[in-house]
Formats: structure tokens, sequence, C-alpha cells
């Protein structure tokens, strides 16, 4: 038994408390009234600078031994150099006592359960707007999307980028304290103590796991190499299977799903009773953030990543791969497959299907639909849906002596044109049947066998059946959209054979209303908002990337998840071992889905055709050249407000481009001499394609 003495040091030790730090901006007056940097501070303390500059701002405490050394510091500072009396600086427990700290620093820290059940998802004011300590950091880390309502589960955001210190940068500049030392280590802490996750974006679906990003210096600190390589294909990058950290997280009965540990690692165990157990983890310096999607994010300081991907989280979806996997799962996040319902017979709840979804289980699309290493295409003689975007030059020849000489070529590119192809787009829902000589109807998804080589257009526009815009020359299988363009310009067509959904919805709705949510409020983070006219418009893009390099990567990567996304739709196999034939993982996807990636392509190239056709009519200009959402047009000046079309009222023409914010609006691509792109015309090439940096290209360019 413990001696009487043993018992009450226990009691003393519980009655003098946990030892209390003065408050965050009393810290930092008394560094300054000594006269000693952080950086000082720091090397003495054996810490680093960024630790102590997060103690003076409140964004995370001081853990056991510093805490003491902290401590005694302070105190010998505070009897040299007392608060004058009107400014005293008081405890943190007197001033708000029931505040939840801003940073995490153990279990203590963890917000405290609601005393009454409520509602799921409740609304929350979230745990730093909670305890906004009463100073500011002297460099305060930018905000992001606004933070509005927190499940109370995930305090701390979806988010963290752990650096070699052992800070955890998350988002608002909250900076928690992870003391872990291996990968398994790292995982429990993630579901247990760091407060990270996002709620589900639909009642339906489930929520998002969180994710931890880590530095070079966390990744070595957990013993992963510094960099990944030695792999011919990136996709393929990953641990071999007998490295420690791979041993270390099967002997913690921890799993790596299929793709094993690469620059996107996925480290789960079963779901238990309805609860998942998963983290995302993502290597910096293994390329997780591709450079072309996120530009210059891998090179920041951890707290900017943070801010970075937490606005992508908050605006798109918590990142999860590459822009494209994350643009294919939102589809899934906000289109749940199942939905739970009640058994009438038994009680119970049910997985049933959730409808306007594309269902659970993976569909085989229509011969003509897949492309031609499919199993349904083996023996298929039929010809195929070639529903892709536009890359067209016009004939040299065909270019007038005005033209010629006007001294300018101005290329458009349309914002996200597939995002704004894809709004009211209603695509199949169910397996495509087969029709002979049906009767078309536009308001019908699916591919038409038609013959729409008999339809004569200027020559000067490209034909809008065919991505090289050239004219067909027999029977072809087209999507609706393109065959309800036809008729559209006043052409009767005759379907030979078709293969049509008779179920159907507007799939692609909430991806496409989140996305544009997500690219206008980027947009207007940029300086670029909607109530610009258009001379202010072109004025604001024109350094829109230099007014916030974070949110200028978060527009990148946003246009690249609306690309993205629609490309994983007819995901091609991978791997030079692949015969034609095999199914490939992709197709056990019901986002597998090439039809619709079809439509919205097929519409995305007659919205710029029409646009075209109509600038034409009103102004008798015509294109140089398109390259899918970019046109170049000759202009007698170097602003698009010198050739495009306006009303007598100086509004823009109905029909043609438009300059603007929103999806489908155009804005500059980029401006060159009218010399030059003749120059690339008599060569073939097409000046669209190279509209922006103005380059030499050659024939191989092309």
């Amino acid at each position: 038994m413990p001696s009487q003495e043993e018992l009450f040091d226990a009691v003393d030790a519980l009655l003098e408390g946990e030892p209390r730090l003065p408050s965050p901006a009393e810290r930092a007056r008394l560094r300054e009234a000594a006269g000693v940097t952080q950086a000082r501070l720091a090397a003495a303390l054996k810490s680093t600078p960024q630790t102590v500059k997060n103690w003076e701002n409140g964004r995370s405490e001081p853990r056991p031994p510093r805490l003491q050394a902290y401590l005694r510091l302070l105190d010998g500072w505070a009897e040299r150099y007392p608060a004058p009396a009107a400014s005293e600086s008081t405890p943190e427990s007197a001033s708000a006592p029931a505040a939840v700290p801003k940073s995490f620093t153990g279990p203590a820290a963890k917000p405290a359960a609601p005393a009454t059940a409520a509602a799921p998802n409740p609304v929350v004011k979230t745990p730093v707007e909670a305890a906004r300590p009463s100073v500011t950091s002297r460099r305060p880390v930018k905000k992001g999307a606004p933070l509005a309502a927190v499940d109370p589960r995930f305090p701390h955001g979806p988010l963290v980028v752990l650096d070699g210190d052992g800070s955890a940068y998350g988002v608002d500049g909250i900076v928690l304290d992870c003391p872990v030392s291996s990968v398994p280590e790292l995982v429990e802490w993630t579901l247990k103590e760091s407060g990270l996750g996002t709620p589900r974006l639909n009642r339906n679906g489930k929520d998002s796991d969180p994710l931890v990003v880590l530095t070079a210096a966390a990744a070595v600190k957990l013993g992963l190499p510094e960099r990944l390589e030695g792999h011919e294909q990136r996709r393929s990058l990953r641990l071999e299977d007998d490295h420690p950290v791979v041993k270390q997280v099967a002997k913690a009965k921890w799993k790596l799903t299929k793709r094993g540990f690469g620059p996107w690692a996925r480290v789960y165990r079963p779901a238990q009773a309805g609860q998942r157990q998963c983290v995302q983890l993502a290597v910096l310096s293994w390329d997780a953030l591709d450079a072309r999607s996120w530009p210059g994010v891998a090179g920041m300081e951890p707290a900017e990543v943070a801010r970075v991907l937490g606005t992508y989280a908050a605006r798109v979806i918590t990142p999860r791969g590459s822009t494209a996997t994350s643009g294919l799962e939102l589809m899934t996040a906000l289109r749940p497959p199942t939905r739970a319902v009640k058994n009438e017979t038994t009680g119970e709840w049910e997985s049933a299907y959730n409808p306007g979804s594309l269902g659970s289980e993976p569909m085989d699309p229509a011969p003509p639909e897949a492309p031609t290493e499919h199993p349904v295409a083996q023996g298929w003689a039929g010809g195929f849906l070639d529903e892709e975007a536009y890359q067209w030059v016009r004939d040299p020849q065909l270019l007038s002596d005005e033209e010629c000489l006007l001294p300018y070529a101005v290329g458009l590119d349309l914002n996200t044109a597939f995002l704004a192809a894809s709004a009211r787009l209603v695509v199949g829902l169910s397996a495509p049947d087969h029709f002979h000589r049906p009767a078309f109807n536009k308001k019908i998804p699916g591919s038409w066998l038609v013959d729409l080589s008999h339809i004569e257009l200027d020559p000067r526009l490209p034909s809008p059946f065919t991505p090289s815009g050239q004219r067909p020359e027999g029977p072809a299988w087209y999507q609706t959209h393109t065959v309800a363009y036809a008729q559209e310009l006043g052409y009767d067509v005759a379907p030979i054979e078709a293969y049509l959904r008779r179920e159907t919805g507007a799939y692609l709705d909430p991806w496409h209303d989140r996305l544009k949510t997500a690219y206008l409020d980027t947009l207007a983070d940029l300086g670029v908002t909607a109530d610009l006219d258009d001379r202010q418009f072109l004025a604001a893009m024109e350094h829109h990337k230099n007014v916030d390099p974070g949110m200028a990567a978060v527009l990148a990567a946003i246009k690249a998840t609306v690309k993205g996304g629609i490309g994983k739709l007819r995901e091609r196999p991978q791997g030079r071992h692949y015969r034609d034939g095999e199914r490939w993982p992709a197709l056990e996807r019901p986002t597998w889905r090439p039809d619709i990636r079809a439509a919205v392509i097929s519409k995305a190239r007659v919205n710029m055709h029409r646009k075209m056709a109509n600038t034409a009519k009103a102004t008798g200009q015509y294109p140089l050249g398109v390259l899918s959402d970019c046109v170049v047009y000759a202009s007698p000046g170097p602003s698009p407000l010198d050739f495009m079309p306006y009303t007598t009222s100086g509004k823009p023409l109905p029909g043609a481009f438009r300059l603007g914010t929103t999806p489908g609006l155009a804005k500059v691509e980029g401006v060159q001499e009218m010399a030059w792109a003749v120059d690339l015309m008599e060569k073939g090439l097409n000046p669209a394609r190279h509209i922006k940096g103005g380059d030499a290209v050659t024939d191989e360019g092309e």
C-alpha cells in the first residue's frame, strides 16, 4: 500500500494544479521587454522560431519538458519587467474559462461533448472562433474559404500539413502538436486525437476521411524516403512491399489499398459498426501535388499549403488523390449510389438504390461508345463514337487579304467550358438498349448512327460534327447533342441505328453547381468579380494570379478538377502489359461512363460552334483556329474589345462570345502578331495551340 507521505504528495500536486502560462500577448511582451528574439529563445529551448511564434500567437502550447523551462523563464522576466497596471495581462484561465483552445495539445483539449442529444450534423461555432485570442499574429496567415458551420466531430477541419518538428498546420491558422514518430502512430493520432475530418456533402453519403500531408522533413522523420524514384510511370510510384514502413503498417494491423504506399496512400481498417477507420496521406516530396494542377504549392510553407488545400476542401472536396480523382469522387459524394430505406415488413433499415445516381454496380457501355480495347468492342465492326474537343485550323487559302493585313491575332478562352456544358445536362442512368431505325428525339441521351455528310456549311468554320472540323464522309456515331444541333441548323436527320437509355437524369447538376460556386468565389478572392464591366474584367484578369498565389493555385486546381473529372469517366488501361479485351480496374467503377463524357464534350463543342456561327453572322469574322475551348480571331487591336460584337446599346451580342467570370463566358488566352499566326497556319499548325506562349514550334510539336 502507498504510504501516507506518498498520498499527501499526490494530493498536494492536485491542489497545485497544472502550471499556468501567461496569455500569448504577455509572453510576447515579456520576451520583447527582455530584448530577446524569437530565434534566440527557440535556440535556448531547443525548439524552432516558428514554434515560439505559435506560442505567442496562441496557436499552440508548449509541452513538457519545454513547458516547465518556458514557464520558469517567463516568471523571471515577469519579476524584472512587470506590466503597467493599465495594460496588465491576465492569465488565460481568467479570460475565457470555457473557451476551446485554438491549438490541440492532447486529449484534454478536445471540446466537451454536447450535454443533450442533437440532430445529425448540428451547426456550431468553430473552436477557432470560440477561442479567438485578443492579439493577432504580426504576420497573420492569409485566410482561405470562411469556416461557417463546423461539425463538432471535426473541430480542426479537414486536413493538416505535418512538418518535421511535429507541428501540424491546419485551416484558419490552427497548429496542432503531433508527437509521433511512425506512420502507425500518425494514423492513430489522426483518428483518435486530431479532431480532423469533413462531414458528408449529401445526407446519403459518407464523411470524408481526414487528410495528413507530409513535408519532406516529416516523411523522413516517419521513416519514409525523401524522394520516391525508380519507376517508369508516375502512377506506379510506391514503396516496395518489404519496405520497413509498409511492414510497420501491417504489423499494427492496418491495411493499404491496392495502390500501395505511394504519393497518395490510404491507410485503413475494415469498418466496424458502420464506423470508418481511414486516413489519407499525401507526401509532398513525392509529387503528390502535380505542379500542373497545383502550381507552386509543393514549394510553399506548410501553413500556406494548409490554407490552399483547406480552401479547396471547403469549396470542392477534401483532396484524395489527383485533381482528376477528386473530381470523380466529388460526383459520387454529391450523388451517393445508395440510401437507407426502411423495410416495411421487417422494420429494419436497408441499403437501396439512390434515385438520380449511377448506382453501385458498374455498367458496360454500348459497343460504339467503348474504346477499342474494351471487352464489348472486341469483334465490333460498326464504328465508334468520336465525340472529342475541337482541334481545327482554317485552310490558309481561305484567309482574306483584309484579315492578313490586320495587326493582331487574339485568342479567347472559354471559362471551364466542360463545366458549363454539364449544366442541366440530361444523361443516361440505365444500361443502353439497341434500336433500329428509331425516330430521333433530342430529349433521349444516347448514341445515334446517322449520315450527316450531306450537310454543307461555310468552310471558314469548322464542321460541328467532327473534332477535326472536317466534313463527315458518311454515316457515323454521334451523341444526342450533336445530332440535335444538325436539326437546329435546319437539316433532317434519319438515324439508322441507336443505343439509347430509358432512365435519365441530370446526374452532374450538383457537381456543376458546387464547382461553379467554387470557381466564382476563388476568382472573387483574386479581385475578379461579376460586377466588373468588360474593361475592368480584362484589367483584373491581367494580374489576378499575382494577387494571391495561393488562391491562384486553388483556381488552377478547380479547373483541373473539372477537366480531369470528365476525363476519368473514360479512363483508359494503364501499363505496358495490358492486352486488348482484358478488363482494367477503372471498369469496376459505376462512374466509368464514356457515354456521359461524350455527352459533355459534344455539348461543349456544339456550344463553341454556335458562338462562332453567331459571331460570323453578325460581323463576318471567322476563326483562324480552334483548340478545345480556345478560339483565335484576327483583330485590328490587341484587345478582344476591338473585334467582339456588341449591340448599339453597348451590350454583348446575344449568342456570341461574351467576356465574364461565369463558366462558358470568355477571357483572353493570348495575343500575338497576325503574321505569326499566318506563318503557323501555312505550316499546317494551329495558332490556338500556341497563342498563349507564342513559342516557336515545329511540325513535331503539333
